[in-house]
């Protein structure tokens, strides 16, 4: 029994952890968004702040917001948020506590006709999200200004399918109102998100590889965070069993805290030698950006 609670104990910290911070259960049945005093407070993972359950909001959502304004605000304390959280678990978040993380591993658990670890072309297809994060979320809300001088939250209202699974599609089941005034722009997120979906049977978390900005933000933090991974380089006989249990292929031997890595913790597990293990404090060992 307490091997097999080890064994799934990922899936139910983030079954928890998205059962807690979307649980205004009270805003599915009324198809409105929950606006208490936790709504100013930011969650670690990409958790919409337009799901009607959710009590918190989206780091991402409120750096767009402040840079969207009239006149150029500076969103002190989401960044100083995402540099604590980053600093303290890195990519430990999209592992563990993201909830459209969730969505497409247990997507992935679904038999289909293949599967693979990565896209062809990864080594370019990863540098996506670096874009995004640059151009979708910081740029084009704090330059390019509407008539009014206010931007758009341009990652969230084209491209976040997190927002539409949890957001537009339960506020819109719950109000007629809505449904009626969905045009095109509905319809392409829609398309983005289906898309997402379905690739996501074949490929592990192909979203979060090359789309979220926010994981490329927590990536930048693997190689320092608090929480890491550190490698016995001693007992270490490089079998290569790592690897060949992560989920995006990375060799761990070589690189534990590769910014590409979400701390599944998949590699520990494997390991024969114990050579692997989850460290909280100490420095850390072979961490390099990319492998």
């Amino acid at each position: 029994m307490a091997e097999k609670i080890k064994k799934h104990l990922r899936l139910l910290v983030q079954t928890l952890f998205v059962i807690v911070t979307n649980g205004y259960v009270k805003g599915f049945t009324d198809g409105k968004i929950y606006q208490g005093k936790l709504k100013s407070v930011c969650v670690p993972g990409l958790n919409c702040y337009s799901c009607p359950g959710a009590f918190g909001a989206c780091p991402l959502g409120a750096i767009q917001a402040s840079l969207s304004q009239r006149n150029l605000h500076i969103p002190l304390f989401v960044t100083g948020f995402l540099f604590f959280v980053g600093a303290m678990l890195g990519r430990f978040v999209c592992g563990w506590l993201c909830p459209f993380g969730l969505v497409q591993d247990l997507l992935y658990r679904i038999p289909f006709l293949a599967k693979y670890k990565r896209l062809p072309g990864h080594s370019f297809l990863k540098n996506v999200k670096y874009a995004v994060l640059f151009f979708l979320v910081l740029l084009f809300p704090a330059f390019l200004k509407g008539s009014y001088g206010v931007g758009a939250p341009w990652f969230c209202k084209y491209i976040c399918p997190s927002g539409t699974l949890f957001g537009a599609i339960p506020l819109m089941a719950a109000n007629e109102g809505l449904r009626a005034a969905a045009g095109a722009l509905f319809q392409w997120k829609f398309l983005v998100l289906i898309a997402v979906l379905i690739l996501s049977l074949a490929v592990f978390r192909p979203f979060c590889q090359y789309i979220c900005p926010l994981g490329a933000i927590y990536g930048f933090f693997n190689s320092i965070s608090l929480v890491h991974l550190e490698l016995c380089e001693e007992s270490c006989i490089r079998c290569g069993k790592c690897k060949k249990a992560c989920p995006v292929d990375i060799p761990t031997f070589e690189s534990p805290n590769s910014s590409e890595c979400i701390r599944c913790g998949k590699c520990v597990r494997e390991c024969p030698e114990n050579s692997l293990k989850w460290t909280v404090g100490k420095n850390v060992k072979g961490a390099v950006r990319e492998k």
